[in-house]
């Protein structure tokens, strides 16, 4: 069986082989089907034009997406039979139409608790989103550790387009919902961290990256 992402939404294509004996097919057992709630936000529209993604995810397969950034190119691995499928059909949803194109990542963070760069926001840090949110996918289980990408959120059940890479460690709740992994360029992270960090009110080691993080563009392969 085959994998193969494509169309607007995150369409998954399904490819079946496996011809046995005569003219019967071999069957695959079919797949996880999760169904998601994407909810209109009037009060916080649209930051661009985008449609939300279809409310069912399958909950199995990977596809990567390549944010290449003014810094460098990060490939990120979803993981859509992880416990956030949903979370990972609206990231596909949001490349594919090319929201994150030409955004900048507005928070960065080096401290003792906490080594993230958060990414998603149009405007600046938490606001201009995609205009709908959709629950958590937690488990209580989740880790944060050095290369995992996870969904950002302004309080339980406000997903958007909102997320983060933790570049060291992130020693926070299980209330992330996790997207996947850093597969390649987490050596351009580290550039990031390395030109440094504005001082802000949060602390002198959490603020906007003391040279601006474009992504210029994200890819799904």
């Amino acid at each position: 069986m085959k994998t193969r992402w494509s169309a607007a939404f995150g369409v998954v294509m399904l490819s079946l082989s496996g011809l046995v004996a005569g003219s019967s097919v071999a069957t695959a057992a079919p797949a996880p089907v999760t169904l998601c709630a994407f909810t209109p936000t009037p009060e916080n529209p649209a930051a661009r034009p985008v449609r939300p993604p279809l409310p069912v995810a399958l909950g199995f397969g990977t596809a990567d997406v390549t944010f290449q950034f003014n810094y460098g190119p990060v490939t990120v691995r979803l993981n859509r039979a992880g416990a956030a499928p949903c979370a990972v059909q609206n990231m596909a949803s949001l490349v594919l139409q090319r929201f994150y194109d030409q955004s900048q990542c507005w928070r960065l963070t080096d401290s003792a608790r906490l080594g993230v760069l958060q990414c998603g926001d149009i405007y600046e840090v938490e606001m201009g989103g995609p205009g709908y949110k959709f629950p958590d996918e937690v488990d209580g289980t989740e880790t944060y550790g050095r290369g995992t990408v996870a969904m950002g959120n302004q309080g339980p059940g406000t997903n958007g387009s909102e997320f983060f890479i933790v570049h060291s460690f992130a020693n926070i709740p299980a209330d992330y919902s996790v997207l996947g992994q850093v597969v390649q360029g987490m050596d351009v992270l580290d550039r990031m961290v390395a030109a440094g960090i504005t001082p802000t009110e949060r602390g002198p080691r959490d603020g906007e990256p003391a040279a601006p993080i474009t992504i210029t563009s994200a890819r799904l392969s």
